[in-house]
């Protein structure tokens, strides 16, 4: 009788950590400017980081494990004391599937350049949505929220307003502590400013844009190329639109760091007159790269 209860409140236990997670993250953390020799620290906070991520739940809703939200988190160690306080960049990456194709579309791909935090090889890796408790939860966490936002955006208009509002909560929190990114004078490019344009009605345009090149354009495109091609391209001005000239347009720069590849080929195959005019508006919506806009002009 006993081991059958043990089993019963063991099975539960499990389904409630399965259940709760939202997040397929794999992680990875290197150090290959550092000379270590012991990396076992290194491997303990891969660990910590991942089951960090993949046991909580970050969403209102039950998510089944094939419909876990795919991310990369790579931290690169550039400094470390040996003992408990590194220094890094966080490469954080999150894509979602294709609606009746195999390929997967990238929805974030961002470089964290400001990564500064303790931690103990073994603690436990603790976390509040109501109070800053240490960086390297904190921007986890931040992560984590921006990730299931732009997921939800991406099948919904809107849709990951409240997750977004949950990471400007873990930055407005993180406003007293030393730690940077948190703040709009460390630079334009940072945490801070991300998420001041996702909350930002300036940058609604962009949002709903997300939305209607998901699931108008590209979720059909296994099913009609060509009718999805000529819907994106009906909704390409709107990229034109988009405030770039304020202090802090990281949204932007980000949308645009995920998808200037995928949109140079889904305009690859499209009649002269739509490549050009898909190279015109995106060169002027994305200077930085142009370059890669211009190989339409030669197809």
């Amino acid at each position: 009788m006993k081991r059958f209860i043990t089993f019963i409140v063991l099975f539960f236990a499990c389904y409630a950590v399965a259940k709760a997670q939202d997040l397929n993250a794999r992680v990875k953390v290197v150090a290959p400017k550092l000379q270590l020799t012991n990396k076992r620290a290194l491997q303990t906070l891969e660990t910590a980081m991942k089951d960090f991520l993949n046991g909580r739940k970050w969403s209102a809703d039950d998510i089944a494990p094939q419909e876990r939200i795919d991310c990369n988190f790579v931290l690169n160690v550039t400094a470390w004391d040996g003992s408990s306080n590194f220094s890094g960049e966080l490469q954080v990456q999150s894509s979602r599937p294709v609606y009746n194709a195999t390929y997967t579309t990238t929805l974030l791909n961002i470089n964290d350049k400001d990564f500064d935090f303790t931690y103990t090889e073994g603690q436990t890796i603790d976390y509040s949505d109501q109070l800053f408790q240490n960086n390297l939860s904190a921007v986890m966490a931040f992560y984590a929220y921006i990730i299931v936002g732009m997921d939800y955006d991406s099948f919904s208009k809107y849709g990951g307003t409240q997750y977004f509002l949950n990471a400007q909560n873990i930055s407005i929190n993180a406003q007293t502590t030393s730690f940077k990114g948190w703040k709009a004078f460390d630079n334009n490019v940072n945490r801070y400013w991300l998420v001041e344009n996702l909350n930002n009605k300036l940058y609604n345009n962009l949002r709903e844009f997300i939305y209607n090149y998901h699931r108008n354009g590209l979720d059909i495109m296994a099913d009609n190329p060509a009718k999805a091609r000529k819907y994106i391209s009906s909704i390409l001005p709107v990229l034109s639109q988009v405030d770039r000239k304020r202090l802090g347009s990281y949204f932007p720069l980000a949308f645009f760091t995920a998808k200037n590849a995928e949109l140079v080929s889904i305009f690859s195959n499209a009649s002269p007159q739509d490549r050009i005019q898909a190279m015109n508006i995106l060169s002027l919506a994305d200077p930085a790269n142009g370059g890669k806009y211009q190989t339409l002009k030669g197809n």
